[in-house]
């Protein structure tokens, strides 16, 4: 696993810019995201348990937005199915240089291959999981509909799309509070109030989040036949769906 460096990248006055996945965010991501995101190591875990179930022999398995590989390497971990290769696509070069690191070490036998490319650009065939961990909310909008739909017409009969994503809340009172827990939740893991402004102010407008009923107005519109929420804590969310 890659070393855990402590994020501090908001502590510093610097101005403000737009959220990246650049250098600085992927020397710290691992710390960033389990210190950030509440239950993010069993949506991980999960991963790897559905994979298990769902992969099929001689199938595709893709980690789409992959960044340092944690999906990756839970499924690896755990698929049973025989001549399965995983695909992990992310457009950050600092995180595919990294998590090919990690994989060098990773003595697992499932095939792995690397595309550091945008997702909205990667072939997807013959899958039968498709991983979009906290990734979609990253996506524009307008090309939210299509990569599902794309995800859909590539998965084979009974595969899986698996979906994690930060939501927002209709209820501007619930949405409010699950706000407002949220940054308890980080300042608890040692972030300060600055950190957190900071942070929130880098990453809006960057990452967009949706109610679930967008989410899975979206999932159904595009085909599959089954949808529902495994996982929620707070404002994040964990989503299947089977062809």
């Amino acid at each position: 696993m890659t070393t855990r460096a402590k994020d501090t990248i908001y502590r510093n006055n610097d101005p403000v810019s737009a959220f990246v996945f650049d250098d600085k965010v992927a020397d710290v991501f691992t710390d960033m995201i389990n210190r950030s995101v509440p239950g993010y190591s069993t949506i991980i875990a999960m991963i790897g348990t559905l994979a298990e179930r769902y992969a099929q022999d001689d199938s595709l398995c893709y980690d789409l937005g992959c960044s340092l590989g944690a999906a990756t390497l839970a499924m690896r971990a755990n698929i049973k199915a025989k001549g399965c290769w995983i695909v992990a696509v992310d457009n950050s070069a600092p995180m595919i240089d990294r998590f090919q690191q990690v994989l060098n070490k990773d003595k697992r036998s499932i095939p792995v291959q690397l595309q550091c490319a945008d997702i909205s650009d990667v072939d997807i065939g013959n899958a039968s999981v498709v991983v979009l961990n906290f990734t979609l909310q990253f996506v524009a909008q307008q090309k939210r509909a299509e990569l599902i739909r794309r995800i859909y017409d590539g998965l084979r009969p009974g595969g899986m799309l698996i979906l994690s994503e930060k939501i927002h809340f209709e209820d501007a009172e619930l949405n409010t509070l699950f706000i407002d827990l949220h940054h308890r939740f980080k300042e608890q893991n040692g972030y300060s109030q600055t950190e957190i402004s900071r942070k929130r102010a880098a990453i809006e407008n960057v990452l967009v989040p949706e109610t679930l009923r967008a989410h899975e107005s979206r999932i159904r519109a595009a085909g599959f036949a089954s949808f529902a929420v495994w996982f929620q804590c707070f404002n994040f969310a964990s989503m299947v769906a089977v062809k």
